[in-house]
């Protein structure tokens, strides 16, 4: 299950920052993440996850929360060479680099994520609360008496 993004007017290196922020974070968490992420890169990121997770939904029939992000591929692409001319007839060169964008999905294999979505009954030692060890009080010891020092009762 994956998603691909060819020549985007990006350099690899500014989508691979916003790359590293969804690696292997759950489908859902990774739109979140890029959709209120302030970077051009985000954008176009989250166009390539979205579709990404689109394929795995309609081609593969997965369900949209069991999915992860499992790789992300970012590669140079072509170059556009442009040029700024300077004084003596010389030029200065512009590159204008692009990037290629492979979004690799994963399933992640819950057992609980598993026996929600066949509506199966977990085992009872699985859904019993856990008992936590308990500290009996210890008994209130009366301070001693000093010696030398009398105690007046009234």
């Amino acid at each position: 299950m994956k998603a691909i993004g060819r020549q985007l007017r990006i350099t690899s290196k500014k989508i691979n920052l916003i790359a590293d922020l969804v690696r292997n974070k759950n489908g859902q968490e990774a739109l979140d993440i890029l959709k209120f992420t302030p970077k051009k890169g985000a954008r176009i990121l989250r166009k390539i996850v979205h579709s990404a997770i689109s394929n795995a939904e309609n081609n593969f029939k997965q369900e949209k929360v069991s999915l992860y992000i499992k790789e992300i591929i970012v590669t140079e692409g072509s170059t556009l060479k442009r040029s700024v001319p300077i004084s003596r007839g010389r030029m200065h060169p512009i590159l204008k680099r692009m990037a290629h964008v492979t979004v690799l999905l994963g399933v992640r294999e819950d057992a609980h994520a598993e026996t929600a979505k066949k509506g199966a009954v977990m085992p009872a030692d699985e859904t019993a609360p856990k008992k936590t060890a308990t500290k009996k009080a210890a008994p209130v010891k009366k301070p001693a008496a000093k010696k030398g020092v009398k105690t007046i009762k009234a």
